[in-house]
């Protein structure tokens, strides 16, 4: 097996800031995973939600996460590739971070409408569309 170069003294990974967040969202993304997995050994449904409103509400949970973080650290990683500004790359992790647990939040303990849970989606898809429109004015 090769190993890879050590990393050169004093030259930065160059996506250092969206590495971090996006570890973070990831760390968010497999307690979702074990909290479903949870889930479904306690009703017994290996597939689907068996019409457990609490299982479907948990799965939901973590494939909105799964929909969304993916998307968002790509816009993030390519936006830092491209020089983009580190308080701006900094702002847009927090603001993901904290969008999506407002929005588990709420949801992770009942159905039905939350204007915290509203508050997460409008972080998370503001967040994606700031970054998107960022990405699009750095073309030269």
């Amino acid at each position: 097996m090769v190993r890879p170069d050590p990393p050169i003294e004093g030259v930065d990974m160059p996506v250092a800031i969206t590495a971090l967040y996006t570890g973070i969202l990831s760390l968010i993304v497999v307690g979702m995973g074990i909290n479903v997995t949870i889930h479904r050994f306690k009703y017994r449904v290996m597939l689907g939600d068996g019409g457990q409103a609490v299982l479907r509400r948990m799965v939901r949970l973590h494939g909105n996460t799964v929909e969304n973080i993916p998307l968002c650290a790509l816009l993030m990683g390519l936006y830092e590739l491209d020089g983009g500004d580190k308080m701006v790359l900094h702002a847009a992790g927090i603001a993901l971070i904290v969008g999506r647990l407002l929005f588990a939040g709420p949801l992770w303990l009942h159905e039905g409408p939350s204007p915290i849970r509203a508050t997460g989606v409008t972080l998370t898809w503001g967040t994606t569309a700031v970054l998107a429109m960022l990405n699009i004015l750095q073309f030269k």
